[in-house]
């Protein structure tokens, strides 16, 4: 099976306006049932063995109602760039993403889109032994079949030529990426593309984005490699920049024909 791709969310034109998503139409959907459910800023691109919209939309005003709560009574949260302390309860949505902030190094919010991708997923997986999870490029899946993730990484040439081979076996993971040249994400990077891999959702996205805050050219792929090996629940990653590539760990690089994207 092949998910294109693995990073681009929502971007505006020069006018202002919101350009749809059409990099969906790259979805390879012959084996799994796809649908879209947006809840406010929460826009769910989902495969899963049978249509499951209504549940996913539940699942989504679950996992915002807990954060919307949390950010009620800690203002500052939202807004945090360095880790966020964790005092007292919080739902587990919010400890995931602090967790991954403390890790990473990075403010909380820099996880949200990894975690809701996940704490959706793994609610979907209760009603299909199957699903992707696509929030904005981050990706939660847990499939029968490896999946590949093609890579957009801006004016890279490497961009959609090269993908990661993930997933099978059932075996859930997260692929997150961040970019300082794609996207509306905050980066203080200029990595075209920075995917990490872990099984916490959470921690792939905030590992990405501290890794991707790392590299202003190429010449900072092995700074970004090494921090990614210092990150605790990393397993792997990929750095984009310009026509250099750096991979680290459990990472299948794999070469992808353009035109079949």
């Amino acid at each position: 099976m092949t998910l294109y791709p693995a990073r681009i969310s929502v971007r505006t034109n020069s006018n202002g306006m919101i350009e749809p998503r059409t990099y969906r139409t790259r979805l390879d959907r012959r084996r799994l049932t796809a649908f879209e459910v947006t809840v406010k800023e929460t826009d769910l691109h989902v495969q899963a063995r049978c249509d499951l919209s209504a549940l996913t939309r539940d699942l989504i005003l679950e996992q915002r109602g807990y954060l919307e709560a949390y950010i009620r009574q800690h203002p500052g949260f939202v807004s945090a760039l360095t880790p966020w302390p964790l005092s007292g309860p919080a739902p587990n949505i919010v400890s995931d993403m602090i967790g991954a902030g403390i890790h990473a190094g990075v403010g909380p919010m820099a996880a949200v889109a990894g975690a809701v991708a996940e704490h959706v997923g793994r609610g979907l997986l209760a009603h299909t032994p199957e699903v992707i999870i696509e929030n904005g490029g981050d990706i939660f899946l847990q499939t029968a079949e490896a999946v590949t993730i093609a890579v957009l990484a801006g004016t890279s040439p490497l961009s959609l030529r090269i993908g990661i081979r993930t997933g099978g076996r059932n075996d859930p993971i997260a692929v997150c990426t961040s970019s300082g040249t794609v996207g509306h994400s905050l980066s203080f990077g200029r990595a075209d593309a920075v995917c990490a891999v872990s099984r916490s959702g959470a921690l792939a996205d905030a590992a990405a984005t501290a890794i991707g805050n790392r590299i202003q050219s190429k010449q900072d792929i092995p700074a970004g490699i090494e921090f990614a090996k210092r990150t605790p629940g990393v397993l792997g990653v990929l750095i984009v920049a310009a026509d250099k590539m750096g991979v680290w760990g459990a990472v299948e690089v794999v070469t992808l024909d353009r035109k079949k994207g």
